[in-house]
């Protein structure tokens, strides 16, 4: 095929952020967001040394600007899998332009989301404790009733899946960059990291079903994460927190400031790195429509608080609902009102949802605003206790400011630093919608001819070797003759060994090796304890399937780092269907 015609269009609009030099504007971001990265870590030095009375925490107010980034942060990531996943399995064709940067997003921000409970913990180099592992303590394990245990579960099973998602979709990508490549580090680089993808049409088949899997094993996992971090609130007996809106309210409020934070940062790489072609004012305009149900949700779910607490006749759950609306901190509670409530109502217009200046300020102001709610929500419900006596308020120190800006430093750097090294563009499933114009030259252009050539080759008698395409052609494999992939039964089997062993798991800490007996033994069988039980099953049932789905993909695929591409052609990864076949009884051998 030749070489000016969309597919490599694509291509190369794709490549160009990568193997272009990085302007003046992205040298400059990139130095504010390195500066406030710095800042952040001495600040957490200053909290790894010190402790965290270094926060202003205090004794009524225990917590603080920690958790509410902690849960900030999760609510940012919650956008990414949500694209890539539900909108998957929706068939939602305008996902393809957003969804590899949504995912990098994803993993970027709970990358910082854990930064803080694991600082709040005051000794840090005891992370492991948190797992159940056996220590040198009479295996005191871990108390499998505590929701914060199960935010343990949640977030690395969910930042493990994410980050898998993420790179087996980056195969083909990687592929097309290293056949791109003319540095010899380039290439190599990107060599080990498309563990010699080549594009064959029985991998592409592996590669579909894998990711459709990975989807719909992905699908729950995200409604969960965001319910299991409202369970640190919801499963106490604070007034204020002790609600059971609060996981459906959690879940729609991550989307909200995720789907954000998602269109303020693809609005700048698209000016930044001159992609106006794929992320277009529509897809804004979609993304917009998302907030705005969102918001929408989240604006239901204020009114439902405080109907509820008004109608519960309990003294002290009213008192907070007062105390918010009213009290020292009402600025933070109108403010809340105002950026999620009021303004995001304004994308009703139609003009202000295609406007790019207008989803700027309205995705700020909803970053903004989530925080003030998860600022409301904590505080709010801890300044004022029980006793009066022990009312206070809280101020956060240069350390607590220090380590929040920090984490958008960090934050920011690492997306700078993606948007230079890996493709932003889901090139391969963009190039799969394209249909070339009849101009172009004769040959297999599109995937329909593909496939009707492959038909009449082997309608002739000839023995097709193997076919390797720039991106999935529906009905190639059944053309050549492919077997369906088993990948689905396995996957299942996988998901049930995941099941096993978390019942095992819970069965064997909690019941039949707990070393405390204080007054009895807490679930004294599994089916008195099985509903506390069920989060951290349900994370290791995700967490086998998945990743044992994507070790299976490779296996059967022969795919490795080290493994050196297949494809006679280095095109095929880019504009070119090869076919290499037998010969005619005349020939010895050809390639098309």
């Amino acid at each position: 095929m030749t070489k000016h015609n969309p597919y490599h269009t694509i291509s190369s609009e794709v490549a160009r952020p990568i193997e272009g030099r990085a302007n003046g504007q992205w040298w400059l971001a990139f130095a504010l967001a390195s500066v406030a990265a710095l800042w952040g870590f001495w600040c957490m030095w200053l909290t790894v040394r010190d402790g965290i009375g270094v926060w202003g925490l205090n004794k009524t107010v225990g917590w603080a600007w920690d958790i509410t980034n902690f849960v900030w942060w999760i609510g940012i990531g919650h956008a990414g899998t949500f694209i890539s996943a539900i909108l998957l399995l929706f068939r939602q064709q305008w996902r393809v332009a957003i969804n590899r940067s949504a995912e990098a997003m994803t993993i970027f921000a709970v990358i910082q989301a854990g930064i803080f409970p694991i600082l709040h913990m005051g000794r840090p180099w005891l992370l492991h404790f948190t797992l159940p592992i056996p220590n040198q303590y009479g295996s005191l394990w871990d108390n499998f009733n505590s929701p914060l245990l199960w935010d343990v579960f949640a977030i690395a099973t969910y930042f493990s899946v994410s980050l898998v998602f993420w790179w087996v979709g980056l195969l083909p990508d990687f592929a097309m960059l290293r056949d791109r490549a003319f540095k010899p580090f380039q290439k190599k680089i990107y060599s080990l990291l498309s563990f010699g993808w080549s594009g064959r049409a029985k991998d592409w088949q592996r590669f579909e079903q894998t990711t459709l899997l990975l989807a719909g094993i992905a699908t729950p996992l995200v409604l969960s994460v965001h319910t299991i971090v409202s369970f640190d609130f919801a499963t106490s007996v604070v007034p204020g927190w002790h609600a059971t809106i609060f996981p459906p309210y959690f879940v729609a409020g991550a989307i909200f400031s995720g789907f954000a934070m998602v269109s303020l940062l693809l609005i700048i790489l698209r000016k930044v790195c001159h992609l106006q072609a794929y992320i277009t004012r529509q897809h804004i305009a979609l993304m917009n429509t998302v907030m705005l149900i969102a918001g929408s949700l989240v604006a239901v779910a204020y009114l439902t608080e405080i109907y509820t607490a008004w109608r519960s006749d309990n003294a002290a759950e009213q008192f907070v609902f007062l105390n918010r609306a009213t009290g020292p901190y009402a600025w933070a509670f109108g403010l809340m009102l105002l950026c999620n409530v009021l303004l995001p109502q304004l994308l009703w217009v139609k003009r202000l949802r295609h406007s790019i200046a207008f989803t700027v300020f309205v995705s700020i102001v909803i970053c903004v605003g989530m925080w003030f709610e998860r600022f409301v929500i904590i505080v709010t419900s801890l300044h004022r206790d029980y006793l009066p006596s022990s009312w206070t308020m809280f101020s956060p120190t240069y350390v607590d400011v220090g380590v929040f800006v920090g984490t958008i430093g960090f934050f920011l750097v690492l997306f700078l630093l993606y948007a230079r090294t890996f493709p932003m563009i889901a090139q391969a499933e963009i190039k799969q919608n394209v249909i070339l114009d009849s101009e172009q030259p004769e040959g297999a252009r599109t995937g329909e001819e593909l496939v009707a050539e492959v038909k009449a080759l082997r309608a002739q008698g000839v023995a097709i070797k193997e076919v390797y395409t720039p991106f999935a052609v529906h009905g190639l494999s059944e053309a050549l003759g492919h077997k369906p992939s088993r990948l689905g039964k396995a996957t299942f089997v996988y998901g049930l060994l995941g099941f096993l062993f978390g019942v095992w798991l819970v069965y064997y800490t909690m019941i039949a090796d707990w070393p405390q007996n204080f007054g009895g033994k807490p679930n004294a069988t599994l089916w008195q304890g099985l509903p506390a039980f069920v989060p951290v099953i349900f994370e290791l049932t995700v967490y086998f399937a998945a990743h044992l789905l994507v070790l299976s993909f490779l296996f059967r695929s022969c795919l490795y780092p080290t493994k050196k591409a297949e494809n006679p052609k280095p095109e095929s990864t880019d504009d070119t269907f090869v076919i290499a076949y037998e010969s005619a009884p005349q020939e010895d051998k050809n390639e098309k």
